[in-house]
């Protein structure tokens, strides 16, 4: 069957006419469209000059078409001839929080259809379907090599077989195992299920030790969506900025579903100075130092007696996944919280999570953080094993 976007998308929403907001028209003039307060901010030593008593561009091209060059740049299907991105392949979210609910609601009807999650995985996907009323299916990674990968023919087997699955959501590199998801195995589920969406989460894409990011790929295949942000590699949690990916047509759906003004003033003139150039080029310093300073943390910590040795996962991402030995989830639970309370060094306990029995998943921080990190953890492991 050909895809196609009208069977996919839900009807009302497929025919949705965009809010048209009073910045649509005109931006410049003695603005009294938009029921605005023309004095100003109401904050001591912020002026009319700061805008904030206007409402934000609705569109932000210039930053989508910052968005669309970076990645083309970088990207690795060059050689495919695909057409490049532009900004009307992006729509923009509060986080890809957001972005992953549109995508629900977009396409699941409640009560109905479901989506599939590969475990172990984001937990947000599973959060977002039981607020839209609609059901999960699960099918695991590839655990049992430590590798993390999907299960190809399993994954294409469940969504053939079961035609309500209208979105599966891949963590690529993944959340909590650190693996990017090789492009082949994309794009075999790509071509041959077309009855809903692949959505490809890239949270974690910069830190990459090989391969890249799979957005050029919304203008080879109509069926996927790419999920970015600027809260890890540029440092920009606070922002609650997220970028989705996707073909023309459904990036017109999208963007007709969202809040006319849902990326604030502020976050936009943040996030267009991220793309500048030479901060381009300052968090790719900072990813090369945090890619360095991730080997060194993964060697001193599986050098440990009581820590796996093997590879846990992928070295894919800003944080690693390290094991206990033998799984033993009572000794990482006890370690995670005497690190957190007695020597101030927060990580996540992972154990509970598919396939990750006994991990604890540790951000990489600055030198001077790892440094403790190391030495408490080596401190309070030996304590806890005499």
């Amino acid at each position: 069957m050909a895809f196609d976007l009208s069977k996919i998308v839900r009807p009302k929403i497929y025919n949705l006419e965009p809010y048209r907001c009073a910045r649509d028209d005109f931006k410049e003039g003695i603005l009294l469209d938009a029921n605005e307060n023309a004095h100003g901010p109401t904050l001591r030593d912020v002026g009319p000059e700061s805008q904030l008593h206007r409402y934000p561009d609705p569109h932000q091209i210039e930053f989508k078409t910052r968005m669309a060059n970076l990645r083309n740049a970088g990207s690795i299907y060059k050689d495919q001839n695909i057409p490049p991105l532009t900004a009307e392949n992006i729509c923009l979210g509060v986080g890809s929080d957001e972005s992953i609910d549109a995508l629900i609601r977009a396409l699941c009807v409640p009560g109905q259809d479901k989506i599939l999650i590969l475990t172990p995985t984001y937990g947000m996907y599973s959060i977002c379907a039981d607020i839209n009323d609609v059901e999960v299916v699960k099918c695991p990674l590839v655990v049992e090599d430590n590798s993390f990968q999907i299960d190809t023919l399993k994954v294409i087997e469940t969504l053939q077989n079961d035609p309500f699955i209208k979105l599966v959501y891949i963590t690529s590199p993944g959340n909590p195992t650190g693996a990017y998801i090789e492009s082949e195995r994309l794009e075999a589920v790509l071509c041959n299920w077309q009855n809903g969406f692949v959505v490809v989460d890239e949270a974690y894409i910069d830190f990459c030790s090989k391969g890249g990011s799979a957005a050029p790929l919304v203008n080879k295949f109509p069926n996927i969506a790419v999920l970015q942000t600027l809260s890890k590699s540029f440092g920009l949690a606070g922002v609650r900025l997220g970028v989705t990916f996707t073909s023309k047509p459904f990036s017109r759906v999208l963007n007709a579903m969202k809040a006319p003004y849902n990326i604030s003033g502020l976050t936009s003139e943040l996030a267009l100075k991220a793309l500048e150039p030479e901060n381009v080029a300052i968090m790719q310093s900072k990813v090369k130092e945090i890619v360095n300073e991730r080997q060194r943390v993964l060697d001193a910590l599986t050098s440990l007696e009581n820590i796996e040795d093997q590879q846990v996962g992928g070295l894919d991402a800003n944080f690693i996944l390290v094991r206990i030995k033998g799984g033993d989830n009572d000794l990482a639970k006890k370690l995670y919280y005497k690190l957190a309370t007695e020597s101030g060094v927060v990580t996540r306990f992972r154990g509970t999570e598919y396939g990750c029995a006994g991990s604890l998943r540790i951000t990489i921080g600055t030198p001077k953080e790892n440094d403790i990190l190391i030495r408490e953890f080596k401190k309070t492991l030996s304590d806890l094993t005499r």
